[in-house]
């Protein structure tokens, strides 16, 4: 049965005003309405209010947060209408049903308030899955880039923009594109990786599925935010122009152009003493003029009014709105407040020009037009509103099959994995019976479902134990600590079982929160790379035994594991593997699933705060001028199976489609041009399994330092016992292009190497080329991807050692 809510229209609306009508452009529609519109019916559509869903279906209403002094009224929000309704479904848990009635109540009297009678768009947070009460959570994102497999993210994005809709809501903000540059950053947990074309590949997927499902997807944080200073969150950027344009900026202009991004999130950062906040070149120069973005910019949550509070650049609050206004950001979220009544005081004073509010509000308006929001026919009530159900068998599976794929097999000496079923098994440490230890900050139940512990998680969330005992029955468990916290009172328990056990589980790592309420998420920086609490001390506990130990890695970042984790018989990595992360972790651990994640973020041996990010040139690396060494414990790409592989000899593939044999030759690569590079795989194990082919650019002599190895290329090889398949890749020489001496983006003549690699440590082949031409300026509109196809192949090409005798 459909709601049969009222849909009112303003007064004084033309339904056959311009701006009502479809058939023109979006922006057209929008050019039509702005004229007509008074200077607070205009700055009513840059801000948002932060409002709940009432559990009874009647409506939402704002609700008070730290940086607002007075919760506002509803009807003083929205007589002039309303930009954005925030979060109505994640700010509090409520029946989707009523939530979907409430926020359709709620657009209706906004409809029926304002003379031009427009919804608001509403958006909410969807990095794990819509973040709504009883939704389907999805893994982090980590574990997005652990699988190295766009098409299944895609897949999951599309999945969650499909719940969204079906609730009513039109934005999500996601995906984060931040490239780690320090693992002690709280908000590692939600980046995708350490390599630009990772992060850029995987979250230009993610954007797809969810615009392809018709939700606006934000593209956070431009530009910055992950390289703070120590790791602090919000903490001065002290990066240069070149590391933010090769490093931090391909993955946003990647998730533009080949994912179809509709919104940017401002970065909280300073870079060289600029707020990006208040950033002209940023949010106007480069990502409008040079890159033609055309979408909106929405700030991120009190961003504007931290002009003033934070970074102390604006004097007042309309100080703080012009500034970011210049700079580039259309909406005010999450609330009204700086783009509120100082705007209006600031434009009618003469302070701001109102031609700068035109400028956003036209913006805003055409992706309310894309939306279906001005149309003459729009409906608050989504269809099948009784029958919303967030959390369904499908979103289930697809949740599962990429928390497989993400678990990540570092070590397994001696064969210990997978576990035998006749095996006694032990299971200890703080995650091994967590549910909430599979989940990242931004899911529903780690980020609002804390507050409020008598509504329960909202979906079912088996945690290790729960899933591993289902393979042994018999399984012995004892927590032996907290995650945090200095007991150590139940260590003499988890050694007893660890020894009368055949083998040892152990599971460590993280619980997510908020501002110092978990040991990973927002705000919950880390001093160094140590296990929280003493769960260090517990690992040195049950390695003494003498049991073979499995240690379970359930975290947000990586941690050091340095020599007193080598003792550890096998090493298993899990990133907040989501709602089925301990059905996943359990299938890995007995065999069930051959193992097939592999590292987005290496692992250090240091627990100091190195960094120790792959990308880096020579001296970055190991050297004889200092002691201090940063080799990782286990290198980005790194990930093991419970098959065996054998790679062959690389070819360079012509033009005719005939391989080059001679891994001697030195091959033309116009600067203009691409080349087609192969390696045949096959698997010489007993079972089926995945190998993942990455593919890795070495320039050894540049007109600046560039890293000894950059990913530019992978794809994901499945292979049968026995079977053999080609992993080819079509490389344009533009993804060998970086900032040169004089600033521009350049693809630079000279020798270079493609290595083919089991991780960015292990190059199982090499093939060297040459770039031909003079010195090539590339900008924004250059190849950003090496395509790649798997194809099989009879038998494996002859080794070198053949070809040569």
């Amino acid at each position: 049965m459909k709601s049969q809510l009222p849909v009112a229209r303003g007064a004084t609306t033309d339904i056959a005003a311009p701006w009502r009508d479809p058939r023109l452009s979006a922006t057209d529609r929008a050019e039509a309405l702005i004229p007509l519109m008074s200077l607070e019916e205009k700055v009513a559509q840059l801000v948002g209010v932060w409002v709940g869903a009432d559990a009874s279906g009647e409506g939402v209403a704002p609700h008070q947060f730290e940086m607002m002094d007075d919760a506002p009224r509803w009807d003083d929000v929205i007589r002039h209408g309303l930009g954005q309704l925030t979060r109505p479904f994640g700010t509090a848990p409520v029946d989707p049903v009523a939530g979907a009635r409430s926020l359709a109540a709620s657009q209706a009297e906004i409809v029926a308030a304002s003379r031009f009678g427009i919804p608001a768009q509403v958006h909410e947070e969807c990095l794990t899955g819509f973040a709504a009460w009883r939704a389907t959570v999805y893994p982090a994102p980590l574990s997005w880039g652990a699988s190295f497999d766009p098409e299944l993210v895609e897949e999951a994005a599309g999945r969650i923009a499909r719940s969204m809709r079906a609730a009513g809501v039109h934005q999500g903000l996601a995906p984060v594109l931040d490239v780690t540059r320090d693992y002690r950053w709280g908000r590692t947990e939600e980046t995708i990786g350490e390599d630009p074309y990772l992060v850029g590949t995987i979250g230009a997927a993610y954007v797809r599925g969810l615009e392809q499902g018709g939700v606006v997807a934000t593209l956070k944080h431009f530009a910055g935010y992950s390289a703070s200073r120590g790791g602090r969150n919000l903490a001065p950027v002290p990066m240069g122009r070149r590391e933010l344009a090769d490093v931090i900026l391909p993955p946003f202009e990647m998730a533009l152009r080949l994912g179809g991004a509709r919104s940017v999130m401002n970065s909280y950062a300073e870079i060289d003493g600029v707020p990006v906040a208040a950033d002209e070149s940023l949010l106007t120069g480069l990502l409008r003029d040079e890159w033609g973005f055309t979408g909106t910019v929405v700030g991120d949550y009190f961003a504007v009014r931290f002009l003033q509070t934070l970074h102390r650049v604006a004097a007042e609050p309309g100080d703080a709105a012009r500034l970011a206004l210049r700079a580039g950001i259309d909406v005010e979220l999450p609330t009204v407040d700086a783009f509120g009544a100082p705007l209006v005081e600031a434009v009618r004073a003469g302070a701001v020009d109102e031609a700068l509010v035109d400028r956003a509000l036209r913006r805003v308006l055409a992706q309310k037009a894309e939306l279906g929001l001005l149309d003459e026919d729009w409906r608050p009530v989504p269809d099948d509103v009784e029958r919303l159900r967030l959390d369904d068998e499908v979103s289930r599976d697809v949740s599962l099959r990429l928390a497989r794929e993400s678990v990540v097999l570092l070590r397994n000496g001696d064969g210990v994995l997978p576990l035998a079923p006749e095996q006694r098994v032990a299971l200890v440490g703080p995650l091994a019976d967590d549910p909430i230890g599979m989940l990242g900050c931004y899911t529903f139940p780690a980020h609002v479902g804390v507050r409020h512990p008598e509504h329960g998680l909202g979906v079912e969330i088996p945690s290790l134990r729960d899933a591993l005992r289902e393979f042994h029955p018999g399984l012995r468990y004892a927590p032996g600590c907290g995650i945090t916290g200095d007991d150590t009172s139940g260590f003499a328990e988890a050694v007893a079982a660890a020894r009368e056990s055949d083998v040892c589980v152990l599971a460590v790592g993280d619980r997510a929160g908020l501002f110092g309420r978990g040991t990973s998420g927002e705000g919950c920086d880390a001093v160094d790379l140590r296990l929280p609490g003493v769960q260090a001390e517990l690992v040195a506990a049950v390695l003494g035994t003498g049991t073979p130990v499995v240690l379970v890695l359930l975290a947000g970042r990586p941690y050091a594991l340095g020599d007193e984790f080598d003792p550890a018989a096998a090493v298993v990595a899990g990133f907040f593997p989501g709602q089925r992360g301990g059905q996943a972790l359990a299938e890995v651990l007995t065999g069930a699933v051959n193992p097939s994640g592999r590292l987005p973020v290496s692992v250090p041996r240091d627990a100091g705060g190195l960094p120790a990010s792959y990308l880096a040139p020579p001296l970055g690396h190991r050297s004889e001028v200092s002691s201090v060494d940063p080799t990782p414990a286990f290198p980005f790409g790194h990930g093991l199976s419970y098959t065996t592989f054998e790679w062959g000899t690389p070819e360079v593939v012509g033009p005719d489609g005939r391989p080059e044999v001679d891994p001697d030759l030195v091959t033309g690569w116009p600067v203009d041009g691409e080349v087609t590079v192969r390696v045949a795989v096959r698997n010489t194990g007993s079972r089926a399994g995945t190998e993942v082919v990455q593919l890795y650019l070495h320039d050894p002599v540049a007109q600046t330092t560039r890293p000894v190895v950059r990913l530019v290329g992978y794809t994901r090889v499945p292979l049968e016992a026995g079977q053999a398949a080609y992993a080819t890749f079509t490389v344009p020489a533009d993804v060998t292009s970086f900032t040169g001496l004089h600033g521009r983006r350049i693809v630079e003549p000279g020798d270079v190497e493609l290595r083919f690699g089991r991780s960015s440590g292990d190059q199982a082949a090499t093939i060297r080329l040459r770039l031909t031409g003079a010195e090539r300026e590339v900008g924004h509109r250059r190849r950003l991807l090496s395509p790649a196809r798997v194809e099989p192949v009879p038998t494996l090409p002859p080794t070198a050692a053949e070809v040569r005798g």
